[in-house]
Formats: C-alpha cells, structure tokens, sequence
C-alpha cells in the first residue's frame, strides 16, 4: 500500500502535492452534515453516536477527498469525563459547572469516565474501517490551557482563567497538571482504537502573557507529547498554539512533528526560525475561503509560496466558518493540487 502523504509529511519528508485537511472540515457548512445532526438531537447526542460521528466524520472526505480525516468530537468531552457538567446552549455555546477552587479540582474524576470515551473510541475504529486508502486519521484534543478556560469560566470567557493563573499560579497548576493526565490517556485510547496522528488544539494560547505562555501553554504541551511518543512510539503529534506569534518558536520545544499557524503568522518567518525539517500547516484564511473566487486563488497561492521546499501541511488559520459555501473548499483543494511544480 502505498504510503499516506500527511504521515509523510510529518516525518519531515516533502511531497509532490501537499498533504491537505481543514480543521472543522466536518461541521455545519455541510448540507449532509446537518441532516444527520437534526437526526441525532443534541450535539452532545451526535458526539456520542458511534454510527453518526463516525458517518461525519468520512463526509468531507467523500465530498472532498481530503488526505486526512479527523475525529469528529469536542475539546469539553474531557470535562465531562472527568465529572463536571456540560451541556451546549444552541447560538451561545458551551454551559459547564464553574471549578474556580482547589476543592473543587478534587472533586474532579482521577479517571477518564469511559463509558462516555468508550463511545469516541468506537467512533475512531468505524472512521478506520471506512476511510479511503492513502488517507490518515487524525484523533485530538484540547490543550489544558485552553480546556481550563471553559472548566473555570464554565463558558467562553477566558478572563476568570487569566486571573487564577496570575493570582495563584500552583492552585491553578493543579487543574493543568489534571487535564494533562487526562489528555494523554484519552488520546492514548484514541491512538489504540486506530488514530494514526493525533493533534493539541490550544485555541486560547494567543491569550497567556509571555511569562504564563510558557508554564501553561508549551510545558503541559510538552509533557502530552513526551508521554504519547513515549507509549505509541512513531505516531506524530501536532501541536497548534493559535496566537502564538512572535513565541511560536518556543513552542519548538514541545517536540511536535508539525507546528500549526493561524493566519496571523508569516510561514516564511516562522521556518527560519524553526528550521527546515519540522512540518508547519496552515494557514489559509477562513474568510478567504469564505469570499472564494480570485481572492481565494490568490490567498491560497500565497500560502503555497510561502510555505513550499519544506515539509508542510495545507489547512487553514483556524476552523472553516458555518457560511462557507462547499464550492469554494473544493476550488481551494483544486488549486493547490493542480499547481505546477
């Protein structure tokens, strides 16, 4: 069988087309996506439904033919995992029971609840037996920073978070240190159901002033990688610290295979700075996808440029947005694949 181009590109080789998949490929822009989650009721509900999130999941890569699948799931499935309540409020979001003590990090689970995980296990082995040769599966999770915001906030402001870890930074530290536990087992289960690259998603890293960034971005980010490469030696970890900027080169340290950018870094910048062996993916626009047409064109073509004769991934700067018309994903995916060489 023929290898796959993004584990390729992730042991640092260059491919003739890169490797491409988008973050939230799977999701609302999709007619057939939303078919099947009016179906399934909640979003918790699909989350949760092997069959259903297995069937999103490959529906981008029928349509598309992306070079990777990735798990259709929730950073917050860990929280609930662990004991605190979650629900999602339809046009606001996630709803979590505040931890805002030491206490109330004690009273968190030591242990992943998997007869929740058991069922995104699952989910991973059905996408593994339906995906496409030459197409990898990717399992994921949030970062303990960015997962700690919800914990704490109990929804989308992340400022409750920024003033635990400025006021007490060890209290704070516990609440990390158990999301780091529970991130490499659940990505662990991911990777032994069948996920072949797994990524770390901290959507809120641009948020941490520098002298937090690295205690509570790079090192739990670094301790899940050390720990997954340490248990499923060979499977390549990505690490995505969106709004890292001028720090991305600190989050080197990590020991990711490939580093995501958001659209606010300048690829050629970042591989001078992180040299030329390591995978960088992004970092189209989503608004430009959004727009389409010419402006899409040249939006994508600037990426190609900036990020060609190293090993790269193309993806977006984050996630496609729910007003993305299709047509203007399979313009992007054409363009880069019919570029010449």
């Amino acid at each position: 069988m023929a290898d796959k181009p993004l584990l390729q590109t992730l042991r640092g080789e260059i491919t003739a087309t890169p490797p491409i998949w988008f973050m939230r490929q799977a999701g609302r822009y999709l007619p057939e996506y939303r078919a099947v989650r009016s179906e399934a009721g909640s979003f918790l509900d699909l989350c949760y439904a092997p069959d259903k999130a297995a069937e999103v999941t490959l529906q981008p890569i029928r349509r598309f033919h992306f070079d990777a699948a990735i798990l259709f799931a929730d950073i917050l499935l860990v929280p609930q995992a662990l004991g605190q309540d979650l629900s999602f409020v339809e046009n606001e979001g996630p709803r979590l029971d505040p931890v805002q003590s030491r206490e109330d990090i004690l009273r968190l689970s030591e242990d992943l609840d998997l007869s929740r995980l058991g069922r995104v296990y699952e989910t991973v082995s059905r996408v593994k037996e339906g995906l496409p040769p030459g197409v990898a599966l990717i399992g994921f999770c949030g970062a303990p920073w960015t997962v700690a915001t919800y914990m704490v906030s109990g929804g989308k402001d992340r400022l409750p978070a920024l003033l635990w870890a400025r006021r007490d930074p060890e209290g704070f530290g516990l609440l990390v240190d158990r999301l780091v536990a529970a991130s490499i087992d659940y990505l662990s289960g991911q990777i032994v159901a069948g996920a072949e690259v797994v990524q770390i998603f901290d959507s809120w890293a641009g948020e941490l002033p520098p002298d937090l960034f690295a205690a509570f971005c790079v090192a739990p980010m670094r301790a899940i990688t050390a720990a997954v490469k340490e248990r499923h030696p060979g499977v390549p970890v990505i690490a995505f610290a969106r709004g890292a900027g001028t720090r991305t080169a600190s989050t080197l340290s990590i020991g990711a295979d490939g580093l995501g950018l958001d659209t606010g870094e300048d690829p050629r910048v970042v591989r001078q700075l992180v040299g030329p062996r390591i995978a960088l993916q992004g970092n189209l626009d989503p608004l430009a996808l959004l727009v389409g047409g010419t402006a899409l064109d040249r939006a994508v073509d600037a990426v190609c440029d900036a990020m060609e004769g190293s090993p790269y991934v193309f993806n977006l700067g984050h996630g496609i947005r729910p007003d993305t018309p299709p047509d203007n994903v399979a313009r992007a995916i054409a363009r880069v694949r019919n570029r010449e060489p």
